[in-house]
């Protein structure tokens, strides 16, 4: 499960996470005060999170396994803005990503992240619509 997260990211091609996630997933988001539930919602939200974090300064800098889960420690930049965050995945006997925890700090980055995210989100809806 891991190589194909980390696959993802790298090539930052979202239609790879149709094969990793099951179809009951939870996705906690960092700005959004509700659980994201279900293969489609949370590929949509996971497809913008690509967009916005992961670009040429993205770096996953630790990583703490356990049997069914890990964390992973990131860094980037995004508009001169450092980032800072952790990704904490959980997945089922199948290979299967079940849970996924997203937290970010400082405040400021959070904010920007927040604002990208939710534009990206609006286009993305508009796009799907027409």
């Amino acid at each position: 499960m891991l190589d194909k997260w980390h696959e993802i990211v790298k090539s930052r091609n979202p239609n790879l996470l149709d094969d990793l996630l099951d179809p009951s997933v939870v996705l906690h988001s960092p700005v959004i005060h509700r659980d994201i539930v279900g293969e489609k919602m949370v590929k949509f939200y996971l497809s913008a999170a690509l967009q916005t974090f992961v670009n040429d300064t993205f770096t996953y800098v630790n990583e703490f396994k356990k049997e069914n889960g890990v964390v992973l420690e990131f860094t980037t930049e995004i508009e001169g803005i450092h980032v800072n965050g952790v990704d904490m995945i959980t997945w089922n006997e199948n290979g299967k990503i079940v849970d996924f925890k997203v937290m970010v700090r400082p405040i400021k980055a959070l904010n920007l992240i927040n604002d990208n995210m939710t534009a990206l989100l609006e286009l993305m809806q508009a796009k799907a619509k027409s």
